[in-house]
């Protein structure tokens, strides 16, 4: 199986960045997306940001120009650049992994952007 661990998380002010990261173990080699969700509070899941393992990325509208998904060679570990940060980004980040037709999660990191 895989398992997903996340971290990175925390406090910052609008207009700061941060740095997930994503540290996948187990069948890692059947990976073909590498990705990061959210939710806040009210609402539901929704993708952020997706890597296929040919390189191809995937943003979400209110992310695109801002953050930046990447990974590493071994594709055991992928990475959310989050910059100039507003306080609409606040919620809880999942890592996500798509293996063998199906979903796979972390346990989540909490992002909270002050104004």
């Amino acid at each position: 199986q895989l398992q997903l661990v996340e971290s990175g998380g925390g406090l910052v002010q609008a207009g700061g960045s941060l740095r997930l990261s994503c540290a996948a173990s187990g069948r890692v080699a059947n990976i073909y997306y590498m990705g990061w969700y959210r939710q806040a509070p009210g609402l539901e899941r929704e993708l952020v940001a997706r890597l296929s393992i040919d390189g191809n990325t995937d943003y979400a509208d209110a992310v695109r120009g801002r953050f930046a998904i990447s990974r590493n060679n071994a594709r055991n570990r992928w990475y959310l650049q989050m910059n100039s940060l507003e306080p609409e980004d606040t919620a809880v980040y999942y890592c996500n992994a798509v293996s063998s037709l199906r979903d796979h999660w972390g346990q989540g990191t909490q992002v909270t952007v002050s104004s």
